[in-house]
């Protein structure tokens, strides 16, 4: 159960400061507990306690980083069952989706400790010509300073983490914002930092309104902003960053290509998943399916069955796989574009109904590239499938996005994969998989309107720490 309140952390210390955010429970609507929300006076203060720890944080041995992160790791084990029922709380994350989140948590600070020891250099030879003999070259990576992170409602413990675990790992001192819709599984992460020996001000945590956080923008003092959520939003931060480092993860709406040759059995079963997993509250949740015209009336019968199939209801029950949106409103918005779709002359083939934040999966055909529903990222349970004739062309509709986070590509011939993967304007293409498919540790971002920068941990702290070079005169 959630506590009755929560404080947030400033400059390492539980700050009792008020009760003024209310986070409710996203399946019932009530108010299920009470966060302290930070003022501009806290952020700033914040920020001043983090300049002050750099020095301390870039100068913790490697082992004492990598000794904070594996403290996360057993704490976070010791207290997965309330982990996972406080996102099944503030998020409306079914029960097994959440502690699935939980062990990604604790994957990814176990990777970020063991990344903790390895930020290497390299030894880099000079004497390219006559006037550089005797001269040498080497290389370190030194921490970037002093971080500031926004992390999304839908993923409240495992993007928060990929953001604060590799800023220890680099020696890095933080600030983050975690969404206020879901703030608590980020406090927990505060509550297991704040018992480990990191020099004072190396993080704060700090839930406030988004006129508040202005700082976390465009404070000079501030030398890498990672933010993860909507492009509009993202692109907005970026422009009034000034000089400091940018990292963006934004939305998609991303596709799978379902070739003639593909199991349909297994491909079914992954796109089921991967469009409706949480109810398609991911930025890489399969929203446009692409199949070839001979296994496209086959598929299209396969994939309604399955989706009808789905359990919506209450996140909290095990059978549970459909649970609420994060809002009514979004629910209505989304449902509001499949009206648009079939107003232009799309096929609802199942789903399309709502009660309050609960929108029924759905599957729809016919849909016109002009709706909302293929140009724009839908973030909820809504796929929308097409067919092919072409493999070249089906590459070519992937493209025709002004987003390009993944891709999933249902192929045997290695010729088509290697073509996607040459030709797919994304951050990354997945063979045999939907695009919805990730582990913690690989380059995860992308390109056009889906942002800028990589994250997955090794990546996370190449951005989060610069090159310095040494050059030594021999003789």
């Amino acid at each position: 159960m959630l506590k009755a309140a929560y404080p947030y952390f400033l400059a390492n210390e539980a700050v009792y400061a008020n009760t003024d955010l209310a986070v409710t429970d996203k399946y019932t609507g009530e108010i299920a507990t009470r966060v302290a929300l930070a003022d501009s006076h806290a952020i700033d203060a914040a920020i001043s306690a983090a300049v002050k720890a750099q020095h301390a944080m870039a100068r913790m041995p490697a082992y004492e980083r990598q000794q904070v992160l594996d403290h996360c790791v057993r704490r976070f084990r010791e207290r997965a069952d309330e982990l996972a029922e406080s996102l099944c709380i503030e998020a409306g994350k079914p029960i097994k989706d959440a502690r699935g989140e939980v062990t990604r948590l604790i994957d990814t600070f176990r990777i970020a400790s063991e990344e903790a020891t390895r930020i290497t250099g390299e030894t880099l030879p000079l004497d390219i010509s006559a006037r550089a003999k005797g001269y040498r070259g080497m290389t370190q990576r030194v921490p970037v300073g002093v971080c500031s992170f926004i992390s999304p409602f839908n993923f409240p413990l495992n993007l928060a983490a990929h953001k604060v675990a590799p800023a220890i790992a680099a020696g890095c001192p933080f600030i983050l914002k975690p969404a206020s819709l879901t703030p608590i599984g980020a406090l927990v992460i505060g509550e297991v930092l704040a018992e480990t020996s990191l020099p004072k001000g190396a993080f704060s945590i700090l839930p406030c309104s988004r006129d508040g956080a202005e700082l976390f923008t465009t404070d000079d003092r501030l030398k890498l902003l990672s933010f993860t959520g909507s492009p509009e939003v993202g692109w907005a931060l970026k422009a009034k960053a000034g000089k400091k480092k940018v990292v963006l993860e934004l939305g998609g709406n991303a596709a799978c290509i379902v070739d003639k040759d593909a199991d349909l059995g297994d491909a079914v079963s992954r796109i089921i998943f991967g469009a409706f997993y949480q109810s398609g509250q991911s930025c890489i949740s399969v929203q446009r399916i692409l199949a070839h015209r001979d296994i496209y009336d086959e598929l299209k019968t396969r994939l309604a069955l399955a989706t009808q199939q789905l359990v919506m209801g209450n996140p909290h029950e095990e059978l549970t796989f459909i649970g609420p949106m994060i809002s009514a409103k979004e629910a209505e918005r989304l449902q509001g574009w499949i009206r648009e779709a079939v107003d232009a002359g799309a096929t609802v083939l199942c789903g399309g109904g709502r009660q309050g934040a609960m929108l029924e999966a759905t599957l729809l055909e016919n849909v016109p590239q002009g709706c909302a529903l293929v140009q724009e990222e839908a973030f909820g349970p809504v796929a929308v499938l097409s067919p092919f004739e072409d493999f070249e062309d089906a590459l070519l509709e992937v493209n025709a996005s002004k987003f390009g986070l993944q891709a999933g590509i249902f192929t045997r011939d290695i010729f088509k994969a290697m073509k996607a993967w040459d030709t797919l304007e994304v951050g990354g293409v997945v063979i045999g998989d939907v695009p919805s498919w990730r582990v913690d540790h690989m380059p995860y971002g992308g390109v056009k309107d889906s942002g800028l920068g990589r994250e997955g941990v090794r990546y996370a702290i190449e951005d989060m720490t610069e090159q310095r070079l040494l050059v030594i005169r021999e003789t």
